[in-house]
């Protein structure tokens, strides 16, 4: 193909908030109809966090991180959790429009 049967089709799209966006083109001329499917979804900008945990040795301190599904599915999120002493639900349910807490553990076995 050397492009000269391809037209371009400028779209603009402005998502007001994370989610997932369906839309239907159809072209139609007087012998032919083409109907494209286009699906995008946008995630929020990515922020950093830090979270600081203090107690005393062999007690257990829990934070609830919360996690708000503002898409138009419902979330089951996988978590992976690395470092030592660190405990949480390997899988978490987040419905659409709910915010679901996650409890992250740190339960410390020596000063650290």
């Amino acid at each position: 193909l050397d492009g000269s049967d391809t037209v371009e089709l400028p779209i603009k799209f402005t998502p007001r908030d994370a989610g997932c966006y369906h839309c239907q083109i159809r072209l139609k001329s007087s012998c032919d109809v083409r109907v494209y499917e286009i699906e995008c979804v946008v995630n929020k900008d990515q922020v950093d966090a830090e979270l600081e945990f203090l107690t005393p040795a062999y007690q257990p301190v829990i934070q609830n991180i919360p996690i708000s599904n503002t898409s138009g599915e419902d979330w089951q999120l996988e978590a992976t959790l690395e470092g030592q002493d660190f405990y949480g639900p390997p899988v978490i349910n987040v419905a659409t429009g709910e915010t679901a807490l996650y409890p992250l553990t740190f339960n410390p076995v020596a000063e650290c």
